[in-house]
């Protein structure tokens, strides 16, 4: 079915371009949603009406695209990703990893619209992605991807070995006999000793049994 694009779509062309769509597409998707128009005289007439206005749009899209273009040309993005001591990088570099960086240095590019080798860089290095603008035109990035530094933690920061009961045991016992220790020792320092009593043989040569008047009678 042919159809007039009455909207710019990207997955089939721009504003006043005609295109062969299937009938389902065009009445399910299309029409309801005002991106098409049949192909009629009436609406190709209706199209022709506009062309002035649809061609001076399209050249102001060429002017923005050359300008973006020169941005771009002389842009450079930094990617850092995670990678071995070999250069090699612990997943890829897409187009869709280069479209969140463009995002971050004030770019909107559709994913879709940049174009890098095989399905993705794998190693850090420099590289460059080419991105489609307008018609024929296109821009060259330079991109580099330098490795992550990956901080290990260092032989002193390694937890204590965890102990056993066993041990925790032990330290217990070797506790408790220091405070018995301690109260033994603390006893022995108050306790006085007994004064010891004269014997009775001290009594008996400081004290005679016979006196002397005793001895006169």
């Amino acid at each position: 079915m042919k159809v007039i694009l009455n909207k710019d779509l990207s997955t089939l062309g721009e504003e006043g371009d005609v295109k062969e769509v299937a009938k389902g597409y065009a009445r399910n998707y299309l029409f309801p949603r005002g991106f098409a128009l049949p192909y009629t005289p009436r609406m190709v007439k209706l199209i022709e009406g506009r062309r002035a206005e649809i061609d001076a749009r399209k050249e102001q899209k060429r002017l923005d695209a050359r300008g973006l273009k020169e941005k771009l040309d002389a842009l450079e993005i930094v990617i850092t990703m995670p990678a071995g001591a070999n250069g090699r990088l612990y997943g890829a570099v897409t187009n869709q990893t280069i479209a969140d960086e463009l995002v971050k240095s004030g770019y909107q590019i559709e994913r879709k619209r940049i174009e890098i080798a095989g399905n993705g860089f794998k190693t850090v290095g420099k590289y460059k992605a080419v991105i489609k603008l307008y018609e024929n035109q296109s821009a060259e990035i330079s991109i580099s991807i330098v490795a992550q530094e990956i901080k290990t933690e260092s032989s002193t920061s390694k937890p204590a070995p965890k102990r056993g009961r066993r041990d925790e045991r032990s330290d217990e016992s070797s506790k408790a006999a220091e405070n018995v220790e301690t109260v033994e020792e603390g006893i022995a320092a108050n306790v006085e000793m007994p004064a010891q009593e004269p014997s009775h043989e001290a009594e008996s040569e400081s004290s005679p049994s016979d006196t002397p008047a005793d001895a006169a009678e």
